[in-house]
């Protein structure tokens, strides 16, 4: 069901909209640096201090009021400028993963210095974000339009749930729309969902003893950790299709001569509905009591995140997909070709065009979610929200991989991030032209939730932030 007046349809490339890309095009190398340097330290979820002061100050010297170290969370803040209505909101991210580091080279080498990798590629979307925002701020400036303009630093997005306790804070009560985008290996605006997740880690006590002199006097932590593996494993075949249960041991042991008295799993349940992933986390948390049981050990569990599924608002989607259409795609030049040839040759098992990066997915409404989660749902169901992705790796290249990694630390990285500052500039503007389509995207939402009954509750609880996950 299409909730908008009109059938998709290309915008048109204005004089004033023509000034807007080239001023951004100006830009390109300023913001590729600050996006170079966020992914030079690589900081993780919650300890992204440096990367987010870099953001932070650049809007300050722009002409933004910051807020930081908002609900309860050091690294996250809110950049304003303007005033009134409509407040428009564009979303920006920070943190790396653990495990990815990666040098910005085509073939596999690892960096000496740093452990970690923006192997999803948010230091991009992060200086892309900026960009974004400031280029509104001075069309608005310069315009005389009145509204406000807002960058939200979110950070600890890869299972920290940053935004969703800004939204339980109440950050967003007051917004008209929100806008994102994510790296990726094409570009794309549909009106997508993804799937909800939550998150904990089962801890498990037992009793420390010699495991070949005394054995009957332990209880081994490890055998909870794996008799609740192995009841969640039985379980897969006995839950809806869609699920997805994923999880790692953190902590097995120390020496395989002492029962371990203390062990850790760290378990991911996903759905495309909310309402399921918390029926199917409580099965696996009686899937835990009752390793425990079995093992005579003790367990407790920690909540770490949960996330809603990404709600599609197409009113907003088409407008974001029309400007995308209009931006256009990635060229690369010959050095960047030669890269991209040589990230291709790296993959185990797809194979890729390059030349798709110029490409321009076709639009679809998606309503069940599928692939990863983000917490960018929450914030879609308190407000309209619509995202992108565009090509900052090379064609074929998977989230999360030290190839991801290292064609975000190059110019293909930056050229992607731009595509994505340009789009999001051109329908913030827009929404500040048009007031109605924001209007229209909040009766689409309510109607999409239901009516105006909806109350939202995290699935993550009350607990506070976790600020040491990633300890």
């Amino acid at each position: 069901m299409l909730f908008t007046a009109t059938i998709l349809s290309s915008q048109e490339l204005t004089k004033e909209r023509i000034q807007i890309l080239e001023k951004l095009d100006a830009r390109t190398e300023e913001f590729g640096k600050i996006a170079k340097d966020i992914w030079n330290l690589a900081e993780l979820g919650y300890q992204e201090y440096k990367s987010s002061k870099i953001l932070l100050e650049k809007l300050q010297s722009e002409g933004f009021t910051v807020q930081t170290g908002v609900a309860e969370i050091p690294t996250a803040f809110v950049a304003s400028y303007g005033s009134g209505k409509p407040v428009i909101a564009i979303l920006g991210e920070f943190d790396a993963l653990p495990g990815v580091s990666q040098a910005a080279v085509p073939y596999r080498q690892e960096r000496e210095d740093v452990k970690a990798g923006h192997a999803c590629g948010h230091h991009l979307f992060g200086a892309g974000s900026a960009a974004a925002a400031i280029s509104v701020k001075n069309w608005l400036e310069s315009s005389g339009t009145s509204g406000t303009i807002r960058f939200y630093g979110t950070p600890a997005e890869e299972g920290g749930a940053g935004k969703v306790y800004m939204v339980r804070e109440g950050l967003f009560d007051d917004v008209d729309a929100a806008l994102h985008w994510h790296p990726g290996s094409g570009n794309s605006a549909s009106a997508a969902s993804s799937l909800a997740n939550k998150s904990a880690k089962f801890r498990f006590r037992g009793i420390a003893s010699h495991a070949a002199g005394s054995p009957q006097n332990g209880r081994s932590a490890l055998d909870g950790v794996e008799a609740m593996n192995y009841m969640v494993n039985l379980m897969r075949e006995h839950v809806p299709m869609e699920t997805r249960i994923h999880y790692v041991i953190t902590r097995g042991g120390e020496a395989p001569n002492v029962v371990p008295a203390f062990a850790e799993v760290f378990y991911y349940v996903r759905h495309p509905e909310a309402p399921m992933v918390k029926e199917l986390f409580e099965r696996v948390v009686q899937a835990a009591e009752g390793a425990a049981q079995g093992t005579g050990t003790k367990m407790e569990y920690e909540v770490i995140h949960g996330l809603y599924n990404l709600m599609p608002n197409e009113t907003l989607a088409e407008k974001m997909y029309a400007n995308l259409k209009l931006v256009g795609g990635v060229e690369y030049n010959e050095e960047e070709r030669k890269f991209a040839q040589e990230i291709v040759k790296s993959y185990a098992f797809s194979k890729a065009d390059i030349n798709t990066s110029n490409v321009i997915e076709p639009y679809r409404v998606i309503m069940k979610g599928q692939g990863g989660s983000t917490d960018v749902g929450d914030v879609s169901w308190v407000v309209p929200t619509a995202g992108l992705r565009t090509a900052t790796w090379v064609p074929g290249t998977s989230a999360h991989s030290w190839q991801a990694v290292a064609a975000g630390g190059t110019s293909i990285g930056t050229k992607g991030m731009m595509v994505a500052a340009k789009t999001l500039t051109l329908t913030a503007i827009d929404l500040f032209k048009q007031p109605d389509l924001a209007e229209m995207a909040k009766k689409e939402l309510s109607e999409k939730r239901g009516g105006p009954g909806f109350v939202y509750e995290a699935l993550l609880g009350n607990r506070k932030p976790p600020l040491d996950y990633r300890n």
